[in-house]
């Protein structure tokens, strides 16, 4: 039976038990989100033994050569010593500089990092509470561009960081932990080609970074960007958006509730087979934005999407 250390502890484990379960169920507090291996926030460091993983691309290769594993997509098959993830000694500071309702349930927070963050548009970072909450979200600032970086939090459900989250103040601290993702991204060859962005909710965080990547790069195609909300009181960055549209005329946006977006999907029609279609929200909804694309004609593997998992 192997045996596992960990925070001081030593476990004996039953051979191939899943790392991040291990931990949870002997006390050990170790965030986690989506359990996929996308949002990265149960990353752990092996310093002795050997783990089998079921995802070894989820990291890149600098990362797993310091012995950095994703619990969730970890078994133990060997006597292992592992150390947990500690924002204060591998994450980087940064300061609330701004905090602000976008509408009646998204939060947007602007923070100032002590270091510079390296990251894409389209990307997401986990984010630390000075209380150890931890929980992934996308960039919705550009890099290059804006000097923060900004988040939207969707405040309309429960949840522990969201509900930290809205009684953040300016001039706190929270801290950037590791960043990842990518299947959302603008590359510059793109520049000619038809953009479909389709976004849910606060699914609009990376693609309104994208869209300004694109328009920063002098994208030459038509754009079109569909935002979703429950309501229309939760449709959100008007002024913004209505900015960029009076700069570009390739670009057209429309914002609907959830009761009017069948319709708007179903006028999707494809301009060019060469159409890129980048999507993100919740499951649900990225369920129904590829159907809708799929049935429009725009090829799956022109199709890149970002879901959204709640916590699980």
């Amino acid at each position: 039976m192997p045996e596992l250390r960990a925070a001081g502890q030593v476990f004996d484990v039953a051979p191939a038990a899943n790392l991040l379960d291990t931990l949870l169920n002997n006390g050990l507090k170790v965030p986690y989100s989506c359990r996929a291996g996308s949002c990265h926030a149960c990353i752990v460091r092996c310093v002795a033994g050997e783990l089998h993983d079921n995802q070894p691309q989820a990291l890149d290769a600098q990362s797993r050569a310091q012995g950095w594993r994703l619990a969730c997509q970890c078994q133990i098959v060997t006597d292992l010593s592992i150390e947990l993830y500690d924002p204060n000694k591998q994450a980087r500071r940064a300061t609330i500089s701004a905090c602000d309702w976008l509408s009646t349930d998204v939060l947007r927070l602007r923070l100032i990092p002590e270091q510079p963050v390296a990251y894409r548009a389209g990307q997401h970072v986990l984010l630390w509470t000075a209380d150890g909450i931890a929980r992934p979200y996308s960039f919705a600032s550009l890099p290059g561009v804006d000097p923060f970086l900004e988040f939207h939090i969707d405040c309309r459900r429960s949840g522990a960081f969201s509900n930290a989250a809205r009684m953040f103040k300016v001039g706190e601290d929270l801290h950037v932990g590791v960043v990842s993702g990518g299947a959302l991204h603008y590359e510059q060859d793109w520049q000619e080609r038809p953009l479909l962005l389709l976004a849910a909710g606060t699914g609009l965080a990376p693609l309104y970074g994208v869209l300004r990547d694109a328009l920063a790069h002098n994208h030459q195609g038509r754009i079109r960007l569909i935002h979703s909300a429950h309501d229309t009181q939760g449709l959100y960055l008007r002024e913004p958006l209505n900015a960029l549209l009076a700069k570009a005329s390739q670009l057209e946006i429309q914002q609907v509730s959830t009761a009017e977006l069948p319709a708007a999907l179903a006028q999707l029609r494809l301009v060019s087979r060469q159409t890129l279609a980048l999507i993100c929200g919740q499951p649900d909804n990225v369920e129904l934005f590829a159907r809708s694309l799929y049935m429009a004609g725009v090829p799956r593997n022109q199709t890149f999407s970002d879901i959204f998992l709640p916590h699980a």
